[in-house]
């Protein structure tokens, strides 16, 4: 499997670690960066591997940040990216059956090289359970469709009592 990875300055250590075993496991694995604890601007790699991701570059991508959540939100402004930041190995196997997430987020703070691995094998070969699932998948892209076509972003539903709703909270 091509799979596309990246991390700010404080994941690099572990990005390093899980370039060298995901090759070791016959994975082809484009490192998109930063490569050094230079300080790295977090959306630069998550926004590289989304885009390979999204692009059909790779199949599947893998980030690593502080805490996972600054690139897992710089990687979903990428259209066809659902990236899921994970936490545990419940987290890391629904983001796939349920979510057909295809970017694993992963926080680099205190966490161990196995500890990852251990995530990230697991995501690899979780399938998309499909199912009851895909038409919430299918309303994703959807919405990202509409969006990139219209160019704007849609209205926001009007909160539950406001006029015209069908609802009185009198």
């Amino acid at each position: 499997m091509r799979i596309a990875i990246g991390s700010d300055h404080r994941g690099v250590e572990l990005k390093a670690g899980l370039v060298a075993r995901l090759a070791g496991a016959g994975h082809e694995v484009l490192d998109l960066g930063c490569d050094g604890s230079a300080a790295c601007d977090y959306p630069d790699p998550a926004v590289a591997v989304g885009e390979a991701v999204a692009a059909g570059a790779c199949e599947l991508g893998i980030l690593l940040c502080g805490s996972g959540i600054g690139v897992s939100i710089a990687a979903n402004k990428v259209r066809g990216v659902r990236a899921a930041r994970c936490r545990d190995l419940a987290d890391a196997v629904v983001s796939r059956r349920h979510n057909d997430a295809n970017v694993i987020c992963l926080g680099a703070d205190g966490a161990s090289l196995q500890q990852v691995w251990d995530l990230v094998q697991a995501w690899l070969v979780e399938p998309f359970e499909g199912g009851r699932h895909a038409p919430r998948v299918a309303k994703i892209r959807r919405y990202e469709a509409a969006r990139e076509r219209s160019g704007a972003r849609p209205a926001p539903p009007a909160p539950k009592g406001a006029e015209g709703d069908g609802t009185d909270d009198r």
